[in-house]
């Protein structure tokens, strides 16, 4: 192993303390990373759980004040929970997807 300095570090610093302060960089950075990555994590367990959860309940409040409204055969109540169900994880979807795409867009600038 050479002692001598790289071209692009500074006056007297030696190959092995350049490597060092590289990898400690590299530590500090990734520490950030994961404090925000566990931040947004929570966040977005949160918008996930809260887009599927509103329209789930509001297809069923619907459904149950069509059910009263106008009584029949048929449950609007189970029909509009399953729809809002459904409208509701089309919704967390979208939001995991586009979260997905931030953060392939970071790591490509990142790596830049």
């Amino acid at each position: 192993m050479s002692e001598k300095p790289e071209e692009n570090s500074a006056p007297g610093q030696t190959e092995l303390s350049h490597r060092v302060g590289e990898k400690a960089a590299r530590k500090l950075k990734a520490q950030r990373h994961v404090t925000k990555t566990v931040w947004s994590g929570l966040g977005m367990m949160g918008i996930v759980g809260w887009s599927v959860a509103v329209p789930t309940l509001l297809g069923a409040a619907l459904g149950i004040w069509l059910d009263r409204r106008f009584p029949g055969s048929r449950s609007w109540t189970l029909a509009l929970l399953v729809a809002g169900l459904a409208i509701g994880c089309l919704l967390a979807w979208h939001w995991v997807a586009a979260e997905g795409r931030d953060i392939r867009e970071q790591e490509e600038n990142n790596h830049e």
